[in-house]
Order: structure tokens, then C-alpha cells, then sequence
């Protein structure tokens, strides 16, 4: 199908309404740094909910979760708990508000809240900057690429060659698109900062959340009209030891790709999947844009608010619209276009399904709003990028104290220099992209213990933090220097998920890295460590600092809030999970266990309400 004019007229529209934003927003967030970097900590707490959840609602995540709900039915609810999705209830339990509580502008600045101005402060601050620079370009080289193949189906450049004036090798047409659509994300992003892409976002989420809604009506039509035909057991969340899905009957060469992921002896993998995900999550967010949206709420009050709020608008129509595609994608498999370069990609369910049931004017505003997905991905990576390297660099040891005029025309340069960057690596992606999954990869193995070190134990110092990053980062970028490693120790797993079993080595030689260069060097200074306790007020092993804090303020109360914490968390991941499952039953017609999960999403809200919502404010 090619876009017909009412859809161009859609896109064009809600591409002048970014521009409008930029625009209408510039001379408020243009007034200081905290305006430009966090909005001014004046954003009520649902905006940015609204906005981080447009932000995670991205094309590339939403055709995988679309192939993974396509092959492997309601179990695939739990293959986001690689990244793992449950972290936003960590955050939104506790993390959320402890972070907070530091008022500052970016990941890394909040280090020096934690061990000062030292040495060893300086070498944790530089390697926090390091790591949210090169996964930021990461993300945004090759989100533009993403974007511009999946609106290479729909903008045939046949067609568009004859209005461009230049020539264009069929290798560079993705870029191209690319580069286009980017524009308007650095735009408002650059003109407006936190401000504009928190308003953008908002925008965005409404375009989303209509697209799903037609995706999942269509389909919800479609079954009633048609069969849904797949496996028994693809209809159950529930698995044993195996995954035990069978497709034979069906659609036999499913089971080739159910082989190649190496999800058939899933059990093993859910349990890694739990264990790595509680410790990514208990390390508090990267320094990504999600961070810099908690940064930029009000108080730890909305911060927490705002990142439960994340799971309530984001899953349930994602969802719908994941589990519309994936729907009309089995009832009408032979219709699909799925061969690249000879062979079945399943991934391409999500732009065939597109491409053959949507019709015109809704095609439009799904193209709009999985086009807006992107663009609010890219401006809120450009935002942090852009934070780390302009307040924590230029600011802290060039400019210091900047006028408005330099505040801004700093920010522009930089920010360009950002994109220009990440679309020079975008084009020569083939020669580089195993440099960045180095580098992206060591920088992600390191990060877990040294992070979660920071929060619960007071005697971790600076010098463990560096030295358990690299460790970690070393750990990490082994396998990929020394190629048959992960193939020689995990032979019986699939090449994709060996590196989740390679884990605990990582985690275990990071810890390492972290208690000897904590025990080399003294502890953090005792004034900055009390600061950090009585502001922060973390729960942990944190009881010599918490004797010193009590001599001078004896009305100081300790942070007993650990089990009820814990607890709130199982609710929330309970009640998390049921807002995936919730829709899938919708669209499917399983009425029945529909209404089951209903009851357990009420259920696990009253509970939370109770024991999170309501307790808030102490």
C-alpha cells in the first residue's frame, strides 16, 4: 500500500505541530539551565509520565514484542524481563524518590553528592559521563537507520526520487529518510529542551494511543470474523522447564525460529532473566533520558508518582496495539510479506501487517504516531546526551558561570555536534558496528555492582565505583575479542542468549573490582556521607553513618521502609505484568480470563494504595 494524500496531510501536520512546540516554548526553557536541562522542576508529574511513556513506545522494541507475541503467544509477556521492563517499579517504589532528593541536573552530578569533590569523585564522574555519551550516540546512530527502513515501505523513493534533486544509491535511501525525520526531533529538542519534548511527547502519546486503539478494534473484528489458529499452549502465560510450543500444525517453519532464538528450555532462561533484572534494577536508572525525567519533577514525591505512572499509560495499549498486529498477522499469514533476502524474517510482521490492513487516513495517523515513537525516543536521548556533555563538562570545568547568551549558544552547538556525530556513525554503521557493541556492551556489563553499591553501603567509596566499572567493563568486552569464549562455556545455548548466562561471571568480577578498590582507600569523608544520609535517607548498611547523623539531630528518624518496599514491589510487578496480559485477552476474545486479570490489576491498585500511594508522603 502507498500513502495516499490524506495520510501525507496527517504526517506533514503533526510534523508542523512539533515545529509549533519548539517554537511556542523556546523563551521559557531558554531562561537558565535548570529550564533548558529539567524544565525548570515545574512539569507537573503525569506530563512527564506521559512523555517518558512515549518515549519507551519505540518502533524497533514494538516490532520485536510484536514477532515475540506472533511465535510465542501470552509466554511472551515475560521476554521484556531482559531489559527488564520491571525496573520502572523499583523506581517507582523507591529509586525514584532517593534520586530526587540530590537536586541535580544529570547521573553524574548526582556523584558528587555521594563522595564529594575528591579524586576519587572526579574518576566516578568522568567514567558516568563516558558511559552516557557513548550509549546515547549508540541509541541515536542507529534509531535513525531503524526509522528510515521502516519508512523506506511506505515512501517508495521511485517516487520520491522525482521531487529531490540529487541521485541516491539504494543502500543510502534508509538514511536519507533518516536524516529527514531526525531534523524535526533536533529541532524542537534543541529550541525547546526538557520543556518542548516533555509537550512534543505528550502530543505523541495521544497520536499512539488513538493508533492502537483502531489497530486493536480492527483486530478484535477480524477474530470475530475469522479463527484464530494457533497452539494450545500459546494461549497460557504459564511454562514448565520448556517452552513446549508447537507450531507443526500451523505454521511449521515457526519452529525453526522458536529453535534459533533459544527460548525452548525456558525456565532456565525466566530464572536468569529474574535474577539479573531485580540487580539491574535495584542499581537505579542509567543516565538516559528516563533519568533525566525523574530529575525534572517537582519533588521525590512526583518523581515516584510519575514513574508509577510510566506502567499505567504505556502497557495497556501498547499492548493492544501489539496484540492487534500480532493477531491479524496469524489469521492472515499467507497475505504477508515476510522474505528478505530469501529467507523469513519474522520481525517484519509489524511493516507487512501495515502495509496490507490498514487503510487510507488510518495508515496515516499509525505512520504519525509509530513516526512521533521515534522522534520522542531520539529527542529525550539527544536531551541527556546533550545534559552530560554540557553540565558536566563545559559547565564544570570551562564555563562556569555562563551568560544566558553563551547558556543557549553552547547548548546548539553541542547538541548538533551530537547528531552530527551519531549520523556519521549511522552511515558507516557496517565498518563500526561491532566497535559500538564493544563499547555499549562493556559499558552496560560494568554497571550493575558498582551501582547498586552506591545506594545501600556507606563505606563504598569513589575509588570502588571506578574500579568496579572497569572491571566490569572488562568482563563484558572479553567474548567479544575472544570469540569462541561464551561458545565454549554455554555450547549448548543459543548464540542470542548466551551473553544473559555470562552474566553472573561479569557481576562476580565486578564485584571484585569493587570491594578492593573500595578497601585501597579510605572511606568517603563523614561530612559528605552524612549529607548524602540525611537527604537521601536510603535504607541498607548504612549504620555508622546513621549513629554519627542521630548525635547531632537525635529527631532523625531511619529508613525502616525495606520489607514494605519489597512488598510493594512484588504487587507492582504482579500488577505490572497483569496490564500486559490484560489487553492480549481483550483482542483475542478471551473473555474470561480477561476478567480474571481485570480483577488482579483492582486487586494489586487497592493494595497500592494502601501501602505505597497512601504512605507517600513519609
Amino acid at each position: 500500500m502507498k500513502l495516499a494524500v490524506i495520510d501525507v496531510l496527517i504526517i506533514l501536520i503533526y510534523l508542523l505541530a512539533t515545529v509549533v512546540i519548539g517554537l511556542v516554548v523556546k523563551k521559557w526553557a531558554g531562561k537558565n539551565k535548570e529550564s533548558y536541562l529539567l524544565g525548570g522542576n515545574r512539569m507537573p508529574w503525569y506530563a512527564l509520565g506521559l512523555s517518558n511513556a512515549s518515549g519507551m513506545f519505540d518502533i524497533s522494541g514494538t516490532m520485536w514484542l510484536v514477532t515475540g507475541l506472533f511465535v510465542y503467544g501470552l509466554k511472551s509477556i515475560w521476554l521484556p524481563w531482559l531489559w527488564p521492563v520491571f525496573n520502572q517499579v523499583f523506581l517507582m517504589v523507591y529509586l525514584s524518590a532517593w534520586l530526587r532528593r540530590s537536586n541535580v541536573a544529570t547521573g553524574a552530578e548526582w556523584i558528587n553528592t555521594r563522595f564529594g569533590s575528591g579524586k576519587d569523585a572526579t574518576i566516578s564522574h568522568t567514567i558516568i559521563v563516558i558511559f552516557a555519551v557513548v550509549n546515547g550516540l549508540g541509541f541515536l546512530a542507529y534509531g535513525f537507520i531503524g526509522l528510515g527502513k521502516f519508512m523506506e515501505i511506505f515512501l517508495p523513493w521511485e517516487i520520491i526520487s522525482a521531487y529531490v534533486p540529487f541521485e541516491l544509491s539504494a543502500e543510502f535511501v534508509p538514511h536519507f529518510y533518516g536524516i529527514v525525520f531526525t531534523l524535526f526531533a533536533v529541532f524542537y529538542s534543541l529550541v525547546g529542551g526538557m520543556i518542548s519534548i516533555v509537550w512534543t511527547d505528550v502530543l505523541q502519546y495521544v497520536i499512539m494511543t488513538v493508533s492502537a486503539i483502531v489497530i486493536g478494534v480492527i483486530a478484535i473484528n477480524a477474530i470475530n470474523h475469522n479463527v484464530l489458529e494457533v497452539p494450545e499452549s500459546w494461549l497460557s502465560p504459564f511454562f514448565g522447564t520448556n517452552l513446549d510450543i508447537d507450531w507443526t500444525d500451523r505454521l511449521a517453519e515457526i519452529n525453526q525460529k522458536i529453535k534459533e532464538d533459544g527460548f525452548e528450555m525456558f525456565g532456565a532462561l525466566f530464572m536468569m532473566m529474574v535474577c539479573k533484572g531485580f540487580l539491574v534494577s535495584a542499581a537505579g536508572p542509567a543516565p538516559t533520558f528516563d533519568m533525566q525525567k525523574i530529575l525534572s519533577t517537582k519533588s521525590p514525591i512526583e518523581a515516584a508518582k510519575m514513574s508509577g505512572f510510566v506502567s499505567v499509560v504505556l502497557m495497556p495499549f501498547r499492548y493492544l496495539m501489539i496484540a492487534g498486529f500480532a493477531a491479524l498477522g496469524i489469521i492472515f499469514y499467507d497475505k504477508l510479506d515476510l522474505m528478505v533476502g530469501g529467507t523469513i524474517d519474522f520481525e517484519q510482521v509489524l511493516p507487512s501487517a501495515i502495509n496490507e490492513f490498514i487503510p487510507a487516513g488510518l495508515l496515516g495517523l499509525l505512520l504519525a504516531g509509530l513516526l512521533a515513537a521515534f522522534m520522542s525516543t531520539f529527542a529525550g536521548t539527544l536531551n541527556a546526551v546533550q545534559a552530560y556533555l554540557v553540565n558536566d563538562l563545559y559547565f564544570k570545568y570551562v564555563n562556569k558561570n555562563p551568560s544566558p547568551k553563551q547558556f543557549t549558544s553552547i547548548n546548539y552547538i553541542v547538541g548538533l555536534l551530537i547528531v552530527a556525530i551519531s549520523i556519521f556513525l549511522g552511515m558507516m554503521s557496517k565498518n563500526v558496528n561491532q566497535l559500538l557493541q564493544i563499547i555499549v556492551s562493556a559499558l552496560w556489563g560494568g554497571y550493575v555492582a558498582a551501582n547498586i553499591l552506591k545506594w545501600y553501603w556507606w563505606r563504598f567509596n569513589g575509588y570502588g565505583f571506578f574500579w568496579g566499572m572497569i572491571f566490569g567493563m572488562v568482563a563484558s568486552a572479553v567474548p567479544f575479542f575472544w570469540g569462541g569464549l561464551l561458545e565454549t562455556l554455554f555450547s549448548t545455548m543459543a548464540p542470542d542468549i548466551r551473553y544473559i548466562y555470562y552474566f553472573p561471571i561479569i557481576l562476580i568480577v565486578s564485584l571484585i573490582g569493587c570491594i578492593v578498590g573500595t578497601y585501597m582507600y579510605p572511606a568517603t569523608n563523614m561530612a559528605v556521607l552524612k549529607s548524602f544520609y540525611s537527604t537521601v535517607r536510603p535504607w541498607g548498611f548504612w549504620g555508622p553513618i546513621h549513629n554519627e547523623v542521630i548525635q547531632q539531630n537525635p529527631d532523625f528518624e531511619k529508613n525502616t521502609n525495606f520489607y514494605m518496599d519489597m512488598f510493594n514491589i512484588i504487587v507492582g510487578i504482579i500488577g505490572q505484568t497483569a496490564l500486559v496480559t490484560l489487553p492480549i485477552y481483550l483482542v483475542i476474545g478471551k473473555h474470561f480470563e480477561f476478567l480474571v486479570t481485570l480483577l488482579i490489576v483492582i486487586a494489586c491498585f487497592v493494595i497500592m494504595k494502601r501501602t505505597w500511594w497512601d504512605r507517600l508522603e513519609n
